[in-house]
């Protein structure tokens, strides 16, 4: 019974790692529970996820030899990827020496020594394209299926240019009565199939839009005089959700296949282009790269650097 007395370590954090099979797991599986209350769950899904995988695949413990680590990870996943794991895991082991939990970071500045992937620059729609393409979902009459449905959808991505999680989040209580002003403040993010509401957007910048006449005439053609202001605006064909990669793989690659503007410039176009279209038609019209980030929550150097 003298044990019960005998001081407990009731912290996670000062728990020791050696109780682990893998040093380099705990201290990763710790440092993603560090973070998890501030990150979105996109992140979590999308950078951290994929992190603890290629680690799990490993049999070498990255803290005892990261060399051999590294030769491991190279064969198990892409150099893109395994650049960006080493990245995270340098981080951290920084945290870790914060937190008195390793004693070095033998992964510091290893990811440098591989080629980072080049992101996929924007392209963006004509504006003689855009609207050959909400044409065609205007008249769209498939067999057995129709995405006519999706068509006021598609015309507030190109008319306003905000991320598809944005719109598929937006409610009628975020836009003034007479549809003049949408307030971005929130979005629906989709993570291994779940799709989550989160109560901001991807940069966490709240914005308001003003609405060009065309699109002030479309919302309020949609909206009704009891609208509940929690109500989504845009919905799936049976009143639910829009699934993203469901509307981008099935209603989106259809119409604009059939039109031939699936791919432009060697890149598949998505629905994300839509976005892209409306920053560089902005910049085309002669927008400062200030107003186009306010209006669509990036920043200005994103803008110059990305469009301009």
């Amino acid at each position: 019974t003298y044990q019960k007395y005998k001081s407990q370590k009731t912290s996670e954090e000062s728990a020791p790692l050696a109780q682990h099979n893998s040093q380099l797991v705990a201290l990763w599986e710790r440092y993603v529970d560090y973070l998890k209350p501030t990150a979105s769950p996109t992140t979590i899904d999308g950078t951290y996820n994929p992190v603890t995988a290629h680690i799990r695949r490993c049999k070498t413990d990255g803290l005892k030899d990261a060399l051999k680590f590294r030769r491991e990870l190279l064969k198990v996943t892409t150099t893109s990827q395994a650049r960006r794991t080493l990245m995270q895991l340098s981080a951290a082991c920084k945290w870790g020496m914060q937190h008195r939990l390793v004693t070095e970071n033998p992964f510091e500045g290893m990811y440098r020594a591989l080629d980072a992937s080049k992101p996929v620059p924007p392209v963006a729609y004509s504006a003689e394209e855009r609207d050959l393409i909400i044409a065609a979902f205007d008249n769209h009459d498939g067999k057995g299926m129709t995405y006519q449905h999706y068509s006021p959808f598609v015309k507030f991505l190109f008319w306003t240019g905000c991320r598809s999680c944005e719109a598929i989040g937006l409610r009628w209580g975020s836009i003034v009565d007479d549809c003049s002003k949408i307030h971005f403040h929130e979005s629906i993010v989709e993570v291994s199939g779940k799709k989550i509401r989160r109560t901001e957007t991807k940069t966490s910048v709240k914005r308001w839009f003003s609405c060009p006449k065309r699109l002030q005439k479309l919302l309020q053609s949609m909206r009704s005089d009891d609208i509940d202001p929690d109500e989504l605006v845009f919905k799936s064909p049976k009143n639910g959700i829009i699934g993203e990669r469901n509307f981008r793989r099935r209603g989106w690659a259809n119409v604009v296949t059939s039109l031939g503007l699936d791919v432009k410039d060697g890149v598949t176009m998505t629905p994300y282009n839509c976005r892209d279209t409306f920053i560089t038609l902005q910049a085309l019209a002669g927008h400062s790269s200030t107003t186009i980030a306010r209006w669509v929550g990036n920043s200005s150097k994103v803008i110059e650097d990305r469009y301009l």
